[in-house]
């Protein structure tokens, strides 16, 4: 199983999860996809999007169960970083942790992330 992962505030994920399905913070529904990043892309998408933010939750999903609506397209830097043309059944959620800022805005990533 491969994990993607979405860095979602706190309320918006809520909102999600009463609703039965996410269909994206505003930027996602912006571009038209949701945005979603790699294990090892992940500390620099929050650093660059999300720096010094509180209230974050890091959402590890099951690239593989989001069939052929997950594309990995081009991105900052020639990337390829996983992108979701759909909503996010909660389905395929494996797990949702706390991602906090520490010191200087910089997040605290789970083990689960750093390997």
């Amino acid at each position: 199983m491969t994990l993607i992962f979405k860095i979602c505030p706190a309320v918006l994920w809520r909102e999600a999860e009463a609703a039965g399905r996410f269909d994206g913070a505003p930027v996602d529904l912006a571009d038209g996809f949701i945005h979603f990043s790699t294990a090892a892309q992940a500390p620099e998408t929050a650093a660059k999007h999300f720096s010094g933010q509180d209230n974050l939750l890091l959402i590890a999903v099951d690239a593989e169960a989001l069939g052929e609506a997950l594309r990995y397209e081009p991105s900052r830097g020639g990337d390829l970083f996983p992108h979701l043309y759909g909503p996010l059944p909660l389905s395929a959620v494996r797990h949702v942790e706390r991602l906090p800022a520490g010191p200087g805005g910089v997040h605290i990533f789970p083990d689960s992330i750093r390997g």
